[in-house]
């Protein structure tokens, strides 16, 4: 039987990671920045599953249930690979209460070819962007996750913000004040960026912007990274639509159970 490990050497966790890097993008972005904490089931010198422990639970790999022996208070969100999600899910389920919402089937898109250019003004984002991409992505989290997250707190939301912004992770195409599209990087590895956030105002949507522009930013990305990916809902059919129109296939699916 695998034994918990509380504290895993991060070479394990990066070999483990490396084994799926589309799937375990997160979980490697995290561990490479030293961020957060991590637990793991080892067997025979090798991780069968890890999960990183913190606001968010995000398991993966096999025995998930196991991570509920060192699960503290009540999370944000479990999100992950739909498998995994759901045996953790399923071992914290009583001591946790009614989630907010639960999506399962969430499917994930990748693409590791550029797309034709959408001749785009889309550049990486600036601090003096901040204006507007405040109180765009806070418009995005609450259409994405149906949380008002800067009404819960300004002043981390808008440090999030901000950190995007400086880390080189936030993209932005705006004219006279308004948002034509939005997008920001919630993961990146030497393999792989996940992609989070696209967004565009919503009286400027159904003109083809968001087309144009992701396909720059996927361009832009795979010139030093071999793929994009990301998770969507999969009743949100125009999202669908979108990355399917720029070349994105559909892979793994992931499932969030989101408390608050």
């Amino acid at each position: 039987m695998a034994r918990l490990v509380r504290s895993p050497d991060l070479g394990d966790v990066l070999a483990f990671c490396d084994e799926d890097p589309v799937e375990r993008v997160f979980l490697e972005d995290v561990a490479r920045r030293g961020l957060g904490r991590f637990v793991a089931l080892k067997e025979g010198g090798r991780l069968e599953a890890i999960c990183h422990v913190g606001a968010n639970l995000v398991p993966s790999g096999r025995g998930t249930a196991r991570f509920a022996e060192v699960a503290e208070g009540e999370p944000r969100m479990i999100v992950g690979e739909e498998s995994a999600v759901g045996e953790l899910w399923g071992a914290l389920r009583a001591r946790l209460p009614e989630p907010l919402d639960d999506r399962p089937g969430q499917p994930v898109y990748v693409l590791s070819e550029a797309p034709a250019p959408g001749e785009s003004e889309l550049r990486g984002a600036t601090l003096e962007d901040l204006d507007v991409l405040v109180p765009a992505a806070a418009e995005a989290y609450v259409e994405e996750v149906g949380v008002d997250a800067y009404a819960r707190d300004p002043a981390l939301f808008e440090w999030r913000t901000r950190a995007q912004v400086e880390q080189g992770r936030s993209w932005i195409w705006r004219r006279d004040g308004q948002v034509l599209f939005k997008a920001e990087a919630s993961a990146w590895t030497p393999k792989v960026v996940q992609l989070q956030q696209v967004w565009v105002e919503p009286a400027l949507r159904g003109h083809g912007y968001a087309k144009r522009a992701l396909a720059d930013l996927c361009r832009l990305l795979l010139s030093g990274t071999p793929t994009v990916c990301l998770f969507v809902r999969p009743e949100n059919e125009p999202a669908i639509r979108l990355y399917e129109a720029v070349g994105m296939r559909r892979t793994i699916t992931y499932r969030s159970v989101i408390f608050e």
